[in-house]
């Protein structure tokens, strides 16, 4: 799962006191006393080691639940829970960050079986919960994936035997879309069946979970063979896999695909795991994964049809990780759109490619494709910033309508439903 890292996680051999005049529950300290016991370890319950702290010129080091930690005073300022520092009713930072002294130091620490105690210069008193600590360290942050997933080739999603969602149970019940969401934060894709095979049905199903993100192909498009866009995909030639609108920015989100009619043969949708694809890289040549995620790119679409005149231009690297955790949260791959490299020096090039190629081989292996007929009344949802999709050529008439969604609002219509996004 996505919280492998390139680097091992940094340990700090301990230096423990074997002396049981430090057993007391807590330790006041004046400036003296911190400075007295900076090079020493102190702990709230000496029988469990449960928890012990340690004073050093610029930071607090903690360790609690397995967990070396390591607080700057600054940051243990800043962030104060307390009334005059934080309004609890809207969440929101009420101290003035650029007001706390780049140079402070509490006066006095104390911690219990659950609760941290600082006394800042000015008489002021912080508290924090141990719990509250480990969870929002950097340390505890490393430990954790920010986006639990199930990666998956076409073996272990067909295994898996992930239901669709009724459309009706899905656009009227908290527990129909809870389960979307669920089978989407999971997976990368989920289905929707029994759905009115017309835009306007379409529109009120995506609009169940996020706003509709407009963009240059409009707000609700209908897709046909016609090429009206200068776009491969308005042909009835194969796709390869591919992420959508890596020219922009920020790539959408999540898109909506709802065929309305297909009076012909072929025209079944490719659907891969980029995130299983990028994790075989990752154990197999972590060297060419960390290349992938730093070297960054430039993806355009230029667009000169009838009245549609556009030219875009979006930077950034094929793999996108969070730097703490080296968790994949974006993949940028799409080989039609990509533009010419020119953000890369000559020495860096030649091994990008090579990356490239270890990563196009496992997004290509077919033990990953997952093909699915898309059908009048099923609606498919994809993470348009992790799963690849394309599709094979087709005859005949087919008409596909659909849309992108911003994912902010996908994301959080699911954590008011209680679930990790």
């Amino acid at each position: 799962m996505w919280c492998r890292r390139l680097a091992c996680l940094f340990k700090v051999p301990c230096r423990l006191s074997g002396s049981t005049r430090h057993r007391s529950p807590w330790l006041p300290c004046d400036r003296r006393t911190i400075l007295a016991a900076a090079a020493r370890w102190h702990h709230t319950a000496p029988e469990s080691l449960k928890c012990a702290w340690q004073l050093h010129g610029d930071h607090l080091e903690l360790r609690y639940a397995n967990t070396l930690m390591r607080f700057d005073f600054v940051w243990l300022r800043d962030h104060c829970r307390s009334a005059s520092c934080y309004n609890a009713k809207t969440n929101q930072r009420s101290l003035d960050t650029a007001s706390v002294d780049l140079g402070i130091k509490p006066t006095a620490v104390r911690v219990d079986e659950t609760t941290l105690f600082l006394t800042w210069p000015d008489g002021h008193v912080t508290r924090y919960g141990l719990e509250w600590l480990v969870k929002n360290s950097y340390e505890g942050q490393k430990q954790q994936v920010m986006h639990p997933r199930i990666l998956w080739n076409a073996e272990i999603y067909r295994q898996a035997q992930v239901p669709s969602v009724d459309c009706q149970s899905f656009l009227e019940t908290d527990e129909g879309l809870k389960e979307f969401l669920q089978n989407f934060l999971l997976y990368g894709i989920a289905f929707v069946e029994n759905v009115t095979p017309t835009k306007e049905d379409t529109e009120i199903l995506a609009e169940r979970i996020s706003l509709i993100r407009e963009t240059i192909y409009g707000r609700m498009w209908y897709f046909t063979s016609d090429f009206s866009r200068g776009d491969t995909a308005y042909t009835k030639l194969a796709l390869d896999r591919h992420t959508d609108t890596t020219y922009f920015q920020e790539p959408c989100g999540i898109q909506v695909f709802h065929c309305l009619k297909h009076e012909g043969t072929g025209g079944r949708t490719l659907l891969v795991d980029g995130f299983y694809a990028a994790e075989q890289v990752l154990r197999q040549a972590p060297d060419q994964f960390e290349l992938l995620s730093k070297v960054p790119l430039k993806h355009e679409y230029v667009e000169n049809v009838g009245d549609c005149h556009n030219h875009m231009i979006g930077v950034g690297p094929v793999l996108n990780v969070y730097p703490w955790n080296n968790e994949l949260y974006l993949i940028r791959y799409n080989n039609y759109d990509r533009a010419v490299i020119n953000t890369v020096p000559y020495d860096v090039v030649h091994r990008w490619y090579a990356a490239h190629r270890t990563l196009t081989a496992e997004l290509r292996r077919p033990e990953n494709e997952l093909w699915v007929k898309l059908k009048p009344g099923k609606a498919l949802f994809i993470d348009n910033w992790r799963v690849l999709h394309g599709r094979e050529a087709f005859t005949g008439y087919r008409q596909l309508c659909g849309c992108y969604l911003t994912r902010d609002d996908v994301l959080n219509t699911a954590r008011v439903l209680g679930l990790q996004a």
